[in-house]
C-alpha cells in the first residue's frame, strides 16, 4: 500500500506545546502501551498514526507531504526511512498533493498504474481505520473509480466538515453530491439525506493526479514543479479535484474518528489526566495537566480546565475557552524556545541581551552541520556521553566535564557516539537564527 500523509499547520491552538516549527502532530502526548521503553511511554500524534499504518500494513510505503520546517522533527521521530516531499511554502492540498504524486513518480518510481492513498496525518483513530484505509487502496487498485473516498458516519450535524452525499446506503456507493462546509441547518439537511463527513482520505490510481496535475499546472517533471511551487494558486484538492469529478465512490467508515485540533478535543483523546509532573486534589474534576518543564504544578477545586506547560510558555484556561487560543497566541512575539532537529533536540533555558543558554541532547551516531557564524562565540560544556567536536578541521575526543570554545567565524560541529549532552552557551551583542553558514564536511 502506498500513503500519502498531509502533515501542515503551524497548531497555535495547542500552545505552548505547539509553535511555529512544531506543529500539534509532533506533541508527545499519547500513551504507547506498546513501547518496551518507558523513555517511550509517550508518542506523538505521527507516531501513533504510523505505528498504525505499519500495523495494518508491514510493508506500506508511508510518505510524508509537509514544510521544510517540520522535516527535521519527522525524521527525529520516524527515522529516515520514510519518505518526505517537501513544500517549498504552503500552497493548501491540491499543489501539495500533485507535488507528492510527482516525488513519488519521478524521485521514488512508483508506477502510473499503482494505487495511492492520501490521508490527514493528525486524526485520533483505532485500527479499524486503517483497515477501511487499506480497503480503500484496493478499491482503487481495482479501478472501482475514478475517485476513491472515505466518508465518516456524522455523530451530529457540524459546520467543520464537508459533505459527500451517497447515492445509496450500502457500504461503497457511487456519489451524488460533494458539498463543502454548510452551515449548522444545511449540515442536519445533509445528513438527513444520508450525508457522511468528508474525512480528507481520497484514493486514486497515481496517473489520475498527474493528468489532472497537468491540466491545471503547467509543468514537466517533479523538478519543474518544484521550482514553480512558489507561484502556485492556493486552492483545496476538494475545489480543484473533487468537486470536479463524476466518477467518484465512497467507502463508509464507522468506527472512531476525532478531528484533533484544540486543547478541548485534545484532552477528549488522552489516557491519562496528568502527563508530567502534576498533582490534582480531590475536588477537582475534569482537568488535565500536560506539564514538560522539570517543576510540579499542583491544581486544586478546579472544574473543566486546562493546564500546559513548556519553555514556551504557560496555559491556564477553561477547556471550552481553550478554543478562543489563536488570536492571543498571535500577539505573543517570542523566539521558538524548543524543537526537535533530525539529529536530537535543543531547549532555550537561558535569553540574555548578550547571551543566549540552550541545552542540547544528540542522539548516539547523529552530528551536528559543520557550521560557522559571523557575529557570536560559541562555548559547549559536555554534560554526558561521549564524541568528538571537528573545531577548523581539528578532531578532538570530548566527553562529560570537557569544554570546547569556538570563536566568531571558527567553522565547528559535534559528532554523538552515544547520546551527548551539551550545554551551549551563545555569546553576542547580535545573536539570531539566520547567522550560520553551512559547509561540507
Amino acid at each position: 500500500m502506498n500513503i500519502v500523509l498531509l502533515s501542515g499547520g503551524s497548531g497555535k491552538r495547542l500552545w505552548p506545546l505547539s509553535n511555529e516549527i512544531r506543529s500539534k502532530q509532533f506533541i508527545k502526548i499519547f500513551k504507547n502501551d506498546a513501547a518496551a521503553d518507558s523513555e517511550d511511554k509517550y508518542e506523538s500524534m505521527v507516531q501513533r498514526v504510523y505505528r498504525q499504518i505499519k500495523a495494518t500494513d508491514k510493508d506500506a510505503v508511508v510518505t510524508i507531504a509537509t514544510s521544510k520546517s517540520q522535516v527535521s522533527a519527522i525524521h527525529n521521530q520516524l527515522g529516515e526511512d520514510v519518505g518526505v516531499s517537501v513544500e517549498p511554502c504552503r500552497r493548501d492540498t491540491f499543489p501539495a498533493i500533485a507535488l507528492a504524486a510527482a516525488y513519488l513518480h519521478d524521485v521514488q518510481g512508483v508506477s502510473e498504474d499503482e494505487a495511492v492513498v492520501i490521508c490527514p496525518v493528525d486524526p485520533y483513530v483505532e485500527a479499524d481505520y486503517f483497515e477501511t484505509i487499506k480497503k480503500l487502496w484496493e478499491l482503487a487498485d481495482k479501478g472501482t473509480a475514478n475517485l476513491m473516498l472515505m466518508g465518516i458516519n456524522p455523530t451530529g450535524p457540524s459546520e467543520k466538515y464537508g459533505y459527500i452525499i451517497p447515492a445509496a446506503k450500502d457500504e461503497i456507493s457511487k456519489v451524488s453530491t460533494f458539498k463543502e462546509k454548510p452551515d449548522m441547518a444545511t449540515a442536519q439537511k445533509y445528513i438527513d439525506e444520508g450525508g457522511l463527513w468528508n474525512g480528507g482520505v481520497f484514493a486514486f490510481k497515481l496517473s489520475y493526479v498527474l493528468n489532472r496535475a497537468h491540466e491545471l499546472i503547467d509543468f514537466d517533471d517533479y523538478a519543474d514543479l518544484f521550482s514553480k511551487y512558489e507561484t502556485l494558486t492556493k486552492i483545496s484538492f476538494d475545489y480543484a479535484v473533487v468537486e470536479h469529478e463524476d466518477d467518484i465512490a465512497v467507502l463508509r467508515f464507522s468506527g472512531r474518528w476525532q478531528d484533533i485540533g484544540t486543547w478541548n478535543t485534545l484532552t477528549e483523546a488522552m489516557d491519562e489526566n496528568v502527563i508530567g509532573e502534576g498533582i490534582l486534589n480531590e475536588s477537582c474534576e475534569n482537568v488535565h495537566v500536560i506539564n514538560e518543564m522539570g517543576v510540579p504544578i499542583l491544581v486544586m477545586g478546579m472544574k473543566n480546565v486546562v493546564v500546559s506547560a513548556s519553555t514556551d510558555g504557560i496555559l491556564v484556561s477553561d477547556k471550552e475557552q481553550s478554543t478562543e487560543i489563536k488570536p492571543f497566541v498571535d500577539a505573543i512575539d517570542q523566539q521558538v524556545m524548543f524543537a526537535e532537529k533530525s539529529w536530537g533536540t535543543y531547549k532555550v533555558i537561558d535569553v540574555e541581551e548578550e547571551s543566549l543558554t540552550i541545552k542540547v541532547t544528540l542522539k548516539a551516531g547523529q552530528r551536528m552541520n559543520y557550521h560557522s557564524h559571523d557575529r557570536r562565540d560559541e562555548v559547549w560544556n559536555i554534560i554526558s556521553g561521549t564524541g568528538k567536536t571537528i573545531v577548523d578541521g581539528m578532531e578532538q575526543q570530548v566527553k562529560a566535564g570537557d569544554v570546547i570554545t569556538m570563536a566568531a567565524g571558527c567553522k565547528h560541529t559535534v559528532i554523538a557516539e552515544t547520546e551527548l549532552q551539551i550545554i551551549e552557551v551563545q555569546l553576542g551583542k547580535d545573536i539570531r537564527v539566520s547567522d550560520k553558514h553551512k559547509y561540507k564536511l
